[in-house]
């Protein structure tokens, strides 16, 4: 069957107004082409669409029915259109973003709050990921964005800042440290610590351990945990003592106590990365929202 869409658009204004002369005065056609157009449809189609007589053209039981399925193809077409265009300009679609702990922690779901609220028509799809397993998902194309600990030196990946907290001590109540306002770093020495696997946490560690180094000693890890959650639990449990950001202790559970490292003055950045090359239209919507987020830079902090 070669039924082509103009020949449906024009059957359709055709039966709107009942009169070709009309119809093709509309259409900006030849009134001849319209009528040979509506014709040759009828031969394809093997039906009757119209009667026809010398006033005007009522259309068909048959043609009636045909109409009513021609207004559905043309409204799921105008439809199609629309959405073409939305993609095309970043305005609908699917952002796969991954995030650590710590950014989910800080200023990531006001980022994200705020731009679902300004782009209603994205889907945005969250999965948390350590910072090494981002980098994977990110070369494998599994996420379109990223946020991780850094910082991160990778060709072909752009790394904008987003956050930067200071390390705290967190310890249980009771704890022969507890009552204390600020404790310096060396004070730590002798504690069992309680923290993620080495492996996982690479890139939190690749700031921490140089600290507690410069410090005079390693932190012994005698308990490991792979969340910061499951971290905590273990020192509410007083399994050990550990360092974190501090936004990852902004609601410690009961039993804990949050404690200034008054000597520590490096910090844990949390950075976006994604591709530098073949930006999705949805994910050069959310880049130019991030870089629009004035509180965000690492200078202001």
């Amino acid at each position: 069957m070669r039924i082509k869409l103009n020949q449906i658009y024009y059957f359709k204004v055709v039966a709107e107004e009942q009169n070709f002369r009309r119809a093709a005065k509309r259409l900006y056609i030849a009134q001849p082409a319209l009528s040979r157009s509506i014709k040759f449809l009828e031969q394809e189609l093997n039906i009757s669409l119209f009667k026809r007589s010398k006033q005007r053209v009522q259309i068909t039981e048959a043609g009636k029915s045909f109409l009513e399925g021609c207004n559905n193809i043309i409204a799921s077409i105008e439809i199609a259109v629309a959405n073409a265009r939305l993609i095309d300009n970043g305005q609908l679609g699917v952002l796969r973003i991954g995030y650590t702990d710590q950014a989910i922690a800080g200023y990531l779901p006001n980022l994200i709050s705020e731009f679902q609220s300004k782009q209603p028509n994205i889907t945005l799809n969250l999965h948390h990921g350590f910072t090494h397993n981002q980098l994977e998902d990110l070369e494998n194309n599994k996420i379109d964005v990223g946020f991780v600990t850094g910082p991160i030196k990778i060709p072909n990946i752009h790394v904008y800042p987003i956050q930067q907290e200071d390390f705290v001590c967190i310890v249980y109540q009771g704890h022969k440290l507890s009552e204390r306002k600020s404790i310096r770093l060396e004070e730590l020495a002798e504690e069992n610590f309680v923290h993620g696997p080495s492996d996982q946490w690479m890139y939190f560690f690749n700031k921490l351990i140089p600290l507690c180094l410069n410090a005079g000693f390693t932190p012994k890890i005698i308990q490991e945990a792979n969340n910061s959650d499951g971290i905590l639990g273990l020192v509410a449990s007083r399994m050990g003592i550990t360092i974190l950001s501090e936004n990852m202790c902004a609601n410690l559970i009961p039993g804990l106590v949050s404690i200034p490292l008054e000597d520590v003055h490096s910090t844990v950045d949390t950075f976006a990365i994604w591709k530098t090359k073949n930006l999705s239209g949805v994910k050069d919507r959310f880049v130019e929202y991030l870089k629009s987020v004035e509180y965000i830079s690492l200078e202001d902090h």
